[in-house]
């Protein structure tokens, strides 16, 4: 039995270890996913670390627990301006693209691996999303982004089609569980999950919103543990009236993403660090879990049914969800390319085991396999897909300023950063030659890597960075006032 010292000293080796991992992520192009889930294989009993852990159940509730936080900051994060054009297509994307993907997958699961045509589906459900956290850090590390709409799509279709896979999972899980229940059950029960789930997510996202407005708390830490324990709140009473709780967590956070309100900015930093802390303990813990020598046996069958995930089953559901939209092919192709396996199948592996059915143990193994060979087979190869078809496009660093702004209520004014044309009229005069509206504040000037507080007489150049407080008004004024060229 290990002393409470020895576990706390693991803990610090295992989290240091994952955090040090992520720059050998960038440099390397790896994703950091496999890098956490090789630490904890390297931590457990047929590892050097020798750590025995083999509680299907435990892993399982770690892992429900991680990934209520990192769907909530995906929603929190995402940008609602550039996924409002892309909703449609995302829906259905994340709803019957996860379906077609399910059965697909699952009928040759089961053909391949010899199990029954219910247990192949639940396999096939398992793997059914994708994770573009994994895409989007192996196009960063090669400073590669998506042309639009790839990129909101990809975001948008990843953080809602998880709660699809997850009513699939369970719901076949219970199909196999329970001998007399029949596929039909299934049907009023997704229109319940999923609309259930809706509505809690999007009442939630307004409570939320309304009690951080008027709580006026004298501690700014505590507006975090305040929305910790609303996000916790969300899941539960969406899963206690029958509803999907991960897609009451994502929609609440997509709803607190668009809206205002008090310490947005610290609130979702704070967010942004928990989630990092929750994939590392559900990837350490699912890590440690899995016995690499489990895996061997089925490397064959693994990589069948990895194959036809990725040469069948997602291209086939990208084209028809995709059809009564007007999408590029080359844009069809990238979309079923990057349909990478990430987080969320390894979890949902873990239900099987928990419930005990009998193929159990080799579903989860195939699901451990197809997501390292997802990873590995399509993730390196993003980068060179992405150019052959033309919609690569050099990553813009986002520039990082010594002073922040937060929007507020009774405040109408945005700070943004502009860019001055080596062309453009104002190069060579003094900012107060310009024409600023009168409401548009310039506080600092980038230049040569350098900050410069700007004063009337501080001259502009081309290439400068100029950031900008001013209202969307005024803002449009001056950013037209600095397109005009010389001729």
């Amino acid at each position: 039995m290990w002393s409470f010292e020895a576990v706390l000293l693991w803990a610090a080796v295992l989290l240091f270890a994952s955090a040090l991992s992520s720059k050998i992520s960038d440099k390397f192009a790896v994703p950091v996913l496999l890098l956490f889930l090789a630490i904890g294989m390297l931590a457990g009993s047929e590892g050097i670390g020798k750590i025995y852990f083999d509680n299907a159940q435990q892993a399982k509730n770690i892992g429900v627990l991680a990934l209520i936080f990192i769907i909530f900051s995906g929603g929190l994060d995402t940008n609602w301006k550039d996924t409002k054009p892309i909703v449609f297509p995302g829906v259905l994307l994340s709803t019957v693209g996860v379906f077609i993907t399910a059965i697909i997958t699952g009928l040759f699961a089961a053909y391949i691996l010899k199990i029954s045509i219910l247990e192949g589906i639940l396999l096939g459900s398992i793997v059914s999303s994708t994770d573009a956290a994994a895409v989007f850090a192996i196009l960063r590390s090669k400073r590669i982004s998506l042309k639009k709409p790839l990129k909101p799509l990809l975001e948008f279709e990843s953080g809602s089609n998880d709660p699809m896979a997850i009513f699939l999972t369970t719901g076949f899980l219970s199909l196999l569980t329970a001998k007399s229940t029949e596929i039909v059950s299934l049907i009023p029960r997704v229109f319940l999950d999923m609309g259930m789930g809706a509505l809690i997510g999007y009442v939630m996202a307004r409570g939320i919103v309304f009690l951080i407005k008027r709580l006026k708390l004298d501690y700014e830490g505590l507006y975090p543990v305040v929305t910790i324990s609303l996000v916790l709140f969300t899941y539960v009473i969406a899963v206690f009236l029958k509803g999907n709780g991960i897609l009451a967590v994502y929609l609440a956070g997509l709803g607190l993403g668009r809206a205002e309100f008090p310490n947005k900015k610290s609130i979702m930093k704070f967010h942004d660090g928990l989630a990092w802390i929750s994939q590392i303990t559900m990837f350490v813990t699912l890590g440690l879990l899995v016995y690499p020598s489990h895996l061997l046996p089925l490397i064959g069958a693994g990589l069948l049914v990895t194959l036809i995930l990725m040469f069948i089953a997602r291209p086939v559901s990208v084209l028809l969800c995709l059809l009564p939209f007007n999408f590029a092919m080359s844009k069809k192709i990238m979309l079923s390319w990057v349909g990478l396996r990430g987080s969320v199948p390894i979890i949902l592996a873990t239900f099987p085991l928990a419930a005990g059915i009998d193929q159990a143990q080799t579903i989860f193994n195939v699901v451990f396999f197809i997501v390292i060979a997802s990873v590995f087979v399509q993730g390196t190869s993003i980068p060179m897909v992405s150019k052959l078809l033309k919609l690569d496009l050099p990553l813009l660093d986002k520039k990082r300023y010594p002073i922040e702004f937060e929007k507020v209520e009774g405040i109408d004014a945005e700070l943004m950063d502009v860019i001055v044309p080596y062309n453009s009229e104002a190069v060579g005069k003094m900012i107060k030659e310009l024409n600023v509206p009168e409401k548009c504040l310039i506080l600092l000037i980038s230049r040569n890597n350098r900050f410069t507080i700007p004063s009337g007489s501080t001259v502009i150049e081309g290439g400068d960075v100029l950031l900008v407080l001013a209202n969307d008004a005024d803002m449009t004024v001056f950013q037209q006032l600095l397109a005009r060229f010389t001729k």
